[in-house]
């Protein structure tokens, strides 16, 4: 449609039409469609509330309402046509009320500007995000439970500088990616609570001389309270700001996750399979099985990292309130969370669909003198200095790696010459499976505290319907 000054919300001002370059570059309703949901739940809100305080008629407000309806179910079915010379998603469904009920149209912009219309949509859109983030979130932490409840006993090499060094179980690693999406979790909840803040009825900047009524239309759209400074209302984008960093720190540690696995899949290393069906192959190497999925999760999370750089970057220095820049906002937007999502999706099936290799993780623990600590802290048990029995033991792993045996292989008489309280009791410290069965601080990798764990998180994932059956006490976060 071409542009012209009369078409426009804003053309009583202007004498010329829109150039059609001017059209193309500022328009947003190629992307800010995906907000028609919330952008029309937000203005039948405003129409009810308009009526509430008489500033419309209960008839006028009944056939803008049912406009609203006819558009939406238009928008749901797809044969709504959006046309990006209406600018936004705000002018296409104003002019197709307009369309519907005539001038009667006009009056829904009553009381509202474009500014603090945009600033509810995109609370109402992110709302609805976090909580289907956080169901996913759960869906995930559920499947490494299960994996972790597999695999509560099975001993692994646990690493520090990518070098071995103590053995743990692979239930205990699992479940630390559980803590990190616990924290994940909570974080997106705590944000939830500052999204859920209703900015409309802030107007341009500066509110309004007529008389509106914004609590109500914050009970009418389930928003906790409204915002207290109609210039920060729509100049805010601390909301996006914050979740940006909540959904980065979360694919942060979906990258970690998906790099541990994809190195325990590599042939040197040889601790888990994934199954072919959540794998590709090469189009020239007839032998390669790849995890690509695994892959595409680390690489997709940069997007997150991408949109918190470029909000960071396009609020910096904003004068005060709303700027154009702010409909920059979007695009990253839609597209971080729509690939972090698919992220979160996809994992529960993956994780579903990967099994750990037992015999080859065993013998990895006994590479690598990874019972040292546990050596160690024997001694200390009979009042040895920590730092004396660190030497000790050290000497020790330079003895075995010498003769190319083990700590266990030493013979009782080369543990005795390094220290006289090394006698044949020391042996029930040596080895993978000895060794974690001896950790007694809390949260360390002793299977029994692993499996009391792991039977905690299921209550904590059944009562968040992760998990089938009934919880026994309510989640925070």
């Amino acid at each position: 449609m071409p542009g012209g000054a009369a078409k426009k919300p804003w053309g009583g001002r202007f004498r010329k039409p829109t150039d059609a370059q001017t059209e193309t570059f500022t328009e947003s309703a190629s992307y800010d469609r995906v907000l028609y949901r919330h952008d029309i739940a937000g203005s039948m809100a405003h129409a009810t509330m308009l009526a509430h305080v008489g500033l419309i008629g209960q008839s006028e407000k009944d056939a803008i309402v049912k406009g609203l309806s006819d558009i939406l179910a238009e928008m749901e079915a797809g044969r709504f046509v959006f046309r990006c010379a209406y600018e936004d998603i705000h002018m296409n469904v104003e002019k197709a009320l307009e369309e519907k009920i005539g001038d009667l149209a006009g009056k829904l912009h009553t009381a509202r500007s474009r500014n603090d219309q945009i600033a509810v949509d995109e609370r109402l859109w992110l709302r609805d995000e976090l909580d289907s983030i956080r169901r996913s979130i759960a869906l995930a932490q559920a499947a490494l439970v299960e994996l972790a409840d597999k695999h509560a006993d099975d001993v692994m090499p646990g690493y520090t500088h990518l070098q071995r060094a103590q053995p743990v179980t692979v239930g205990h690693y699992l479940l630390a990616f559980v803590e990190m999406l616990q924290r994940d979790y909570e974080r997106l909840g705590d944000c939830r609570k500052r999204v859920n803040i209703l900015p409309l009825g802030a107007c341009a900047l500066a509110g309004t001389s007529l008389p509106i009524d914004r609590q109500y239309v914050a009970r009418l759209l389930d928003f906790e309270d409204v915002t207290r400074n109609s210039m920060d209302s729509t100049a805010d984008r601390d909301y996006l700001l914050e979740y940006a960093f909540c959904m980065t720190a979360c694919s942060l540690h979906l990258s970690r996750l998906a790099e541990d696995f994809v190195l325990m899949a590599t042939t040197e290393f040889g601790f888990i399979s994934i199954d072919e069906a959540f794998c590709t192959g090469s189009s020239i190497m007839p032998q390669k099985k790849n995890p690509d999925i695994f892959e595409l999760i680390r690489g997709k999370t940069g997007r997150s990292v991408a949109l918190l750089t470029h909000l960071i970057t396009l609020t910096k220095g904003l004068p005060l309130t709303y700027n154009r820049d702010m409909q920059e906002d979007k695009e990253l937007l839609f597209d971080a969370t729509r690939q972090f999502r698919n992220c979160l999706d996809i994992l529960p099936a993956l994780l579903r669909h990967v099994s750990f290799n037992r015999e080859r993780l065993l013998k990895a623990c006994e590479d690598g003198f990874m019972d040292a600590t546990a050596l160690a802290e024997h001694l200390v048990r009979k009042g040895i200095p920590f730092r004396q029995a660190h030497h000790v033991v050290g000497k020790l792993v330079r003895l075995a790696e010498e003769r190319g045996c083990t700590l266990a292989q030493l013979h009782v008489g080369d543990r005795k010459a390094a220290h006289a309280l090394l006698t044949e009791d020391a042996r029930a410290f040596l080895g993978a499976r000895n060794a974690v069965g001896f950790y007694a601080s809390l949260g360390s990798a002793n299977p029994k505290f692993v499996r009391r764990e792991i039977e905690a998180w299921k209550v904590r994932l059944r009562d968040e319907g992760a998990i089938p059956g009934k919880g026994k006490r309510r989640r925070k976060g």
